[in-house]
């Protein structure tokens, strides 16, 4: 033993890539709106499902959500008026990690509810 600290999280083995490498997500999110904390929360559950993949994120306009999974806008909020379901996303992702074809995400949870 050489006495440095070993990785903190299992490699895979030689020759196979991590669950998700190769794929690219860039989230653009409204700031001021509060949609950082949906933005963390939807990167972690993705983190934890494929922890090779790259997420980005991105400052945006006004009310916007909008997630490209490798350049393909695949969520808008704008678009939806609401949040992308964690497993549409996890799924888009595996479509994309397989090399199939993406579709847009049209399912999508409320914003918020007011009572």
């Amino acid at each position: 033993m050489s006495g440095e600290p070993g990785p903190t999280s299992e490699a895979p083995p030689p020759g196979e890539s991590e669950p998700g490498s190769g794929v690219r997500i860039v989230v653009e999110y409204c700031e001021p709106c509060g949609f950082e904390a949906t933005y963390l929360e939807l990167a972690s559950a993705v983190k934890e499902q494929y922890p090779g993949i790259e997420i980005e994120s991105r400052l945006g306009g006004t009310g916007a959500f909008e997630i490209e999974i490798n350049g393909q806008l695949v969520f808008s909020k704008l678009e939806n008026g609401g949040f992308p379901y964690e497993k549409d996303l996890i799924e888009a992702i595996r479509r994309a990690s397989n090399g199939e074809p993406l579709e847009k995400i049209t399912n999508s949870r409320p914003p918020c509810v007011i009572l």
